[in-house]
């Protein structure tokens, strides 16, 4: 007799600013009020504001394993679940990670695990983002979270700004770049500007 556990797929998506990881945070500490166990992973990469818990922008924080985000770094993070055998699973800026973070997650998924995970949907120049766009077609939920344009402050901000010296960055500039509210802004698709 084969027995069926219940695992799922959580994203929580949008731009730079749009409260993310502060989603993830609020649900992660429902998971703890309800006694279920978690490990919360973040990638060493993302040193923006504390190199040991996942941050929000207005400083909200939870303690999370750090780790690489290569696929000898994802056999770690299995072997790890491996060990403490969490009842859910969840990552911060899951965009990082190689692509083979998505065989990963669905496996969680099949095993049973809740796993929820937060990251950008879209790069800079308003393409998808990385391993994002085939999570996003695995998941059984997706908020897709949106922010205030920070330039005309009346619309829906749905994309990322880069900004180098305060001007925007160019089509040709890295994909990756690290950074918070001194290089990157929420931004409308109107406001949006990439520079050719």
């Amino acid at each position: 007799m084969n027995e069926f556990h219940k695992g799922s797929l959580e994203i929580i998506c949008g731009p730079m600013f749009s409260g993310k990881s502060e989603e993830l945070i609020r649900r992660l500490k429902r998971v703890q009020i309800s006694g279920k166990s978690f490990l919360l992973f973040k990638p060493a990469i993302d040193n923006r504001y504390d190199i040991n818990h996942v941050v929000s922008h207005d400083q909200r924080k939870l303690e999370a394993v750090i780790t690489g985000i290569d696929k000898s770094s994802i056999e770690g993070i299995e072997r790890t679940i491996g060990e403490k055998n969490p009842e859910v699973v969840a990552f911060d800026e899951i965009w990082m990670y190689d692509d083979k973070i998505v065989g990963f997650v669905m496996d969680c998924v099949r095993r049973g695990r809740r796993v929820i995970a937060a990251g950008l949907d879209t790069n800079f120049r308003g393409e998808p983002f990385g391993n994002m766009s085939q999570l996003l077609a695995h998941a059984d939920f997706v908020d897709k979270l949106k922010a205030i344009c920070i330039r005309c402050k009346s619309r829906e901000a749905v994309m990322t700004q880069r900004l180098i010296d305060g001007l925007p960055a160019k089509r040709s500039d890295p994909t990756i770049v690290v950074g918070a509210a001194e290089m990157y802004e929420a931004r409308c698709r109107e406001c949006h500007e990439i520079e050719q």
